[in-house]
């Protein structure tokens, strides 16, 4: 996301595992897809990739432990059998690399978010898709909140979302726990997807109130070359108060189920 330029770029690539142009290692954490690679070097996690005249290799090293979502290390997703997945974050990766956009280079140095979730269900077809968010506090505080949305208009009882305090402690923060607000909105000129472009949230337990803003308002990515899923995930500012005292901070939102229901889908 070009927040200057107001621009957002993506790019996508499909490769077959069965000859080699895609896969994972089993043994040691390394993934690719043809020259995009994520993978462990001397306990720093690299990641390179290029897309006609864009590319970026960071190097990024985790300043925090990883972060156990969910209770008891379980994050559930929905009332059914087996809709549940095991998930953690690495919250905080002091990054350090290159970008090139156009032919030119720049160097770059900035905070990275990383998610892993593996589970062996899906959403049902009831659910048509989630809201997620991954923010940093200039506090020290980090937040992730994940909203399940039902085809009835209502949310999954079992969303939730963790804080992680400057200390370090993680707190479970259950739905009811999370008081939660649309402000606007935006329409794709694309796919006609409506989404939501602003957001308050609320953690009274914790007295935080946060005020979310998108970077920019197109952030959305249509896959018809991979996944074939169109959903908008992009980069967003914070404001607000913790404790009443005033606090900012950046992030990052993705929004499913807009477009097209995600339900059976994933």
């Amino acid at each position: 996301t070009d927040e200057a330029d107001g621009r957002f770029h993506f790019a996508e690539k499909s490769n077959r595992a069965g000859v080699g142009n895609a896969g994972a290692d089993a043994k040691r954490f390394k993934v690719w897809n043809g020259p995009w690679t994520a993978e462990d070097k001397d306990g720093m996690i690299v990641l390179s990739a290029v897309a006609a005249d864009r590319s970026i290799m960071l190097r990024l090293r985790p300043s925090r432990a990883p972060v156990v979502h969910g209770r008891d290390g379980v994050s559930l997703k929905g009332r059914e059998k087996g809709q549940a997945s095991h998930y953690y974050s690495l919250t905080r990766l002091e990054t350090s690399g290159t970008l090139t956009i156009g032919g030119r280079l720049e160097t770059v140095k900035g905070l990275s978010w990383m998610d892993h979730e593996f589970g062996s269900n899906q959403l049902s077809e009831a659910q048509v898709g989630w809201d997620w968010f991954g923010l940093h506090l200039d506090n020290g505080m980090d937040l992730m909140i994940y909203r399940i949305r039902r085809a009835d208009g209502t949310i999954e009882p079992v969303s939730s979302g963790t804080l992680l305090l400057p200390d370090r402690t993680v707190v479970h923060l259950p739905l009811e726990a999370i008081e939660y607000s649309v402000r606007d909105a935006w329409t794709s000129p694309v796919s006609k997807a409506v989404y939501p472009s602003r957001w308050k949230i609320m953690i009274p337990d914790h007295q935080i109130e946060l005020s979310i803003s998108p970077t920019v308002a197109d952030q959305e990515l249509v896959t018809t070359h991979s996944t074939k899923v169109t959903y908008w995930e992009g980069s967003v500012t914070v404001k607000g108060s913790v404790g009443g005292q005033p606090v900012a901070g950046a992030g990052y939102v993705e929004l499913t189920g807009y477009a097209k229901s995600m339900g059976k889908v994933f």
